[in-house]
């Protein structure tokens, strides 16, 4: 429910802040003091485009907030799908205008788009103006609550329904899959197989291309491995650049330390150590030999090399780009090829899947139909019935439920509020009534029928008091404190009957204030105290001349409005 409404700058308001509570809020006031000002700002705040003269003469921007509060589970779960999260229950609503027309949304504080703050509006709060658009006008909201009103055997079904649409849908794609290809098949066939092939000559390996590339870094290297193998031998065994190799001077070496050794034993171990790099020197030597033979290559081995890495280049390339992901795709692509090979059988095993889910799909939507028929019938009855104590007799009431060819999630019917409020017209649907108080009483009636199954928690009537009097004002005022039973109720009224059943009466008020010497037009928004009540409902009883006697007037029918309620609260 909305439990706080700040308003700023909107036409003749500068600033007020309301705090309405549980049950039925009631505004009124004289004509033109701004109580439609009111709904335009609350209108304004649920994201409809507001008017041109929306923001006050003179200021820069005009701004509303609402604080609401949740306690339906089921409301806060579609907000956490929306994304919305509502903390400790509660939702700050904010909306600003400025006078160049950009406006800006936020709700806890986080800025949304306008279209985001609508569907979070719609979850929690349904005006029902007499030019305003309504949610019980479309036929998707109309399914929607007859839905609710059948049940839980309804929502098993429709969660039966999901699933096997869910399964219909997977089937189809793997069908499109298989028959999209239609006159083509050959050629995406022939073309499958062609890639496979090129992958399979390629004949690719695990570490190839890391085995390749080293060696041609290292038979790009020859020359210089060649030239520098070939003097570091020359310095071991000697050659035209030393006069005698490293070897030789290691011997000559290993004779003068064994005489050392001879005279100071102490030093045999120079001998040894010597003696083992004499024998390393020899076996450098040697591998040398061993690698200048290796050396001593194919002249055409690099081009065979690099031969080989342009093939793996270009198969990367093409498929990879890592021989990984040529793998993955050689296998997608050999599955392919099976699938359609086989798609015969395949194609007529998921037509005959189709067929079945189709029976089930029927049989389901058959008995969701069959409820919603059933349905129907008790609560245009019903409607009917309420339709008759506010003022409308003659009035015909239907909810018309006919079938669809296609399938959605609610099934194949298309479900259509239909009203005749004059005897001898043919119903049409709902959207078709042009007077706005037979629409308010209409609304009122579905209103008071559906309410169990409507979950939004406030609702909020403009005016559903217009063209009715007398008993029928009776049964309008008693409507909606039964309503209010369940749901937050707005109401502006003209009618004191509405008036004296209100839980908090607010009293909407136009004046006139001298500022720098310019005289501005306020309207304010205050919560009425028992004599202010008294006084507001004589004043909507008896016209601009109050007596004791419209006040003892406006005493008795506040008692018994509030006598009245306390007996129906009883009686639940």
């Amino acid at each position: 429910m909305i439990t706080s409404l700040t308003i700023q700058n909107v036409a003749l308001i500068d600033q007020v802040r309301a705090v309405f509570a549980p049950g039925l809020n009631v505004l009124t006031g004289e004509t033109g003091a701004g109580k439609s000002i009111v709904v335009d700002s609350i209108n304004f705040l649920l994201g409809e485009r507001p008017a041109r003269d929306f923001i006050r003469a003179g200021a820069g921007f005009a701004a509303v907030e609402g604080m609401v509060e949740i306690e339906d589970e089921g409301i806060t779960e579609s907000l956490e799908g929306l994304g919305i999260h509502a903390a400790d229950g509660q939702l700050l609503l904010e909306r600003v205008m400025q006078s160049g027309g950009k406006s800006n949304c936020r709700i806890n504080g986080r800025t949304v788009a306008v279209g985001m703050l609508k569907e979070v509006s719609n979850l929690l709060v349904d005006v029902h103006g007499q030019h305003e658009h309504q949610s019980l006008l479309d036929s998707a909201k109309q399914m929607q609550l007859l839905d609710q009103f059948c049940g839980a055997e309804m929502a098993e079904g429709k969660a039966e329904l999901a699933d096997l649409l869910n399964r219909y849908r997977e089937n189809g794609r793997a069908l499109k899959k298989l028959a999209g290809i239609g006159n083509q098949r050959n050629e995406q066939l022939d073309f499958w197989r062609h890639q496979v092939q090129e992958i399979e000559a390629a004949a690719l390996k695990d570490g190839e291309e890391e085995g390749l590339t080293a060696r041609r870094n290292r038979l790009g290297g020859l020359e210089a491995l060649s030239e520098n193998t070939r003097r570091a031998l020359s310095y071991l065994y000697g050659g035209a650049e030393s006069q005698y190799s490293a070897l030789d001077q290691a011997g000559r070496a290993e004779s003068c330390v064994a005489e050392i050794a001879k005279l100071d034993p102490a030093k045999e171990n120079l001998l040894v150590n010597l003696n083992e790099v004499t024998a390393q020197l020899s076996d450098i030597a040697a591998d040398l030999r061993n690698y200048i033979e290796e050396l001593d290559t194919d002249p055409q081995e690099l081009e065979r090399i690099e031969a080989r890495l342009d093939v793996i280049y270009r198969i990367k390339k093409k498929f990879g780009p890592s021989l990984e992901n040529v793998q993955k795709k050689y296998e997608q692509l050999t599955q392919n090829i099976f699938a359609i090979e086989n798609s015969g059988a395949e194609i007529a095993r998921l037509n005959n899947v189709k067929r079945a889910l189709t029976q089930e799909i029927t049989r389901v939507c058959d008995a969701l139909s069959a409820m919603r028929s059933a349905q129907a019938v008790q609560i245009s009855a019903d409607i009917c019935a309420v339709l008759r104590d506010l003022g409308m007799p003659n009035a015909r009431f239907e909810i018309t439920v006919t079938r669809k060819t296609s399938f959605t999630q609610d099934g194949n019917d298309q479900v259509d509020f239909m009203i005749s409020p004059n005897p001898g017209e043919a119903v049409k649907p709902l959207k078709r009534i042009a007077s706005g108080g037979e629409m308010s009483r209409i609304m009122l009636a579905i209103k008071t029928v559906l309410a169990d199954a409507d979950r939004i928690p406030t609702v909020i009537f403009d005016e559903v008091d217009a063209g009715v009097s007398g008993r029928t004002a009776q049964q309008v005022a008693e409507k909606l404190a039964a309503i209010s039973r369940r749901r937050q109720i707005l109401c502006i009224t003209h009618l004191p009957q509405i008036a004296a059943m209100a839980d908090t009466h607010f009293y909407i008020e136009k004046n006139t204030q001298e500022t720098n010497g310019e005289t501005r037009t306020i309207t304010s928004v205050q919560a009425l105290a028992p004599e202010g009540i008294t006084a507001e409902l004589a004043r909507l009883t008896g016209g601009a001349k109050i007596t004791e006697a419209t006040l003892k007037a406006a005493r008795e029918m506040k008692e018994q409005a509030t006598g009245l309620k306390r007996m129906k609260e009883a009686a639940i």
